[in-house]
C-alpha cells in the first residue's frame, strides 16, 4: 500500500484510527479507553509482538501506539515490519525508556515519534494527531538527539553508486524549499506558517519528493538533504 494517510479518510468526518499495543493489560486499555473517549476510533489492542504485527495488517490502523518491551516480538522489530508492510502507518512509540539507544533505535525501525509514558493524556491526544499527518513528535530534550543522529548518519560514507542508476529526479523550488526546512528538524506545521502555505500542502510537497527519490520515510529524507547540505542553507 502506497497511499497517503490523507486518501485513507476524510480528517473532517473520520476519526483517526488507532492501535494500541502493549504488554501491560491495565495500561493498555487505559491508554485506548482514554483516546476513545477523545474522539479517536481505536480498531485494535495487542499484547505482544506476534499478534500487534497480524493485527495492524487486519485493522489497518492510521497510527500504532507501540511499546518498545513486549513479549516474543520486540517493539523495533514490530515497528520495521508494519511500515514495511503499509508506508502509510504511522508509529508513535509510547515507551518507559527514555534511553538515548532506545529512542534512536525506533527512529531508523521507522517511528514517527518518541512519547514516555510520563506524557499527560492531553499530550498523547496532540501526538497522536500529529503523528496521523507525519508530523514528528519527541518528548522534550529528544529532538535535538534525533537530529543529530540524523547528521550523523549523514556524515557516514555513502554506499558506492551503481552507475546504472538513473539520476535523481529534479525537485522544484518548493519541493526544495520544504526539504531544507524539513532537514532542519521543523514540524509540517512550523513549516507552513514560515512559508505562508497549508499544512496539506506541505504534506503533498512532501509525499511528492518521497516519491520522486524513492525514499520511504521522513528518516531517509532528513538524510538526504543533510548529505546534500540543504540543512545549512
Amino acid at each position: 500500500m502506497t497511499e497517503t494517510t490523507e486518501n485513507r479518510r476524510d480528517p473532517i468526518k473520520d476519526p483517526i484510527k488507532v492501535m494500541v499495543v502493549d504488554d501491560h493489560p491495565m495500561w493498555r486499555d487505559a491508554v485506548a479507553r482514554d483516546l476513545a473517549e477523545s474522539g479517536f476510533e481505536v480498531v485494535a489492542t495487542a499484547g505482544d509482538g506476534d499478534q500487534a504485527v497480524r493485527r495492524a495488517k487486519a485493522a489497518a490502523p492510521e497510527v500504532l501506539v507501540l511499546d518498545l518491551n513486549l513479549p516474543g516480538k520486540p517493539g523495533v522489530q514490530v515497528c520495521k515490519e508494519v511500515v514495511a508492510a503499509d508506508p502509510a502507518l504511522r508509529v508513535l512509540v509510547l515507551s518507559a525508556s527514555g534511553e538515548h539507544a532506545d529512542v534512536l533505535e525506533a527512529v531508523k525501525s521507522g517511528a514517527t515519534g518518541y512519547l514516555l509514558k510520563s506524557a499527560s493524556t492531553e499530550e498523547l491526544r496532540d501526538a497522536v494527531r500529529s503523528t496521523a499527518v507525519g508530523d514528528p513528535v519527541f518528548t522534550p530534550g529528544l529532538a535535538g538527539l534525533v537530529l543529530g543522529e540524523y547528521r550523523r548518519l549523514a556524515s557516514e560514507p555513502a554506499p558506492a553508486p551503481d552507475t546504472d542508476e538513473p539520476k535523481a529526479p529534479r525537485l522544484t523550488d518548493r519541493e526544495t524549499e520544504v526539504l531544507r526546512l524539513v532537514a532542519k528538524g521543523l514540524s509540517y506545521k512550523q513549516i507552513a506558517e514560515r512559508l505562508v502555505i497549508s499544512h496539506r500542502t506541505v504534506q503533498n510537497h512532501v509525499q511528492n519528493t518521497l516519491g520522486k527519490l524513492q525514499l520511504h520515510n521522513r528518516v531517509e529524507l532528513v538524510r538526504y538533504a543533510i548529505e546534500r547540505g540543504l540543512d545549512d542553507e
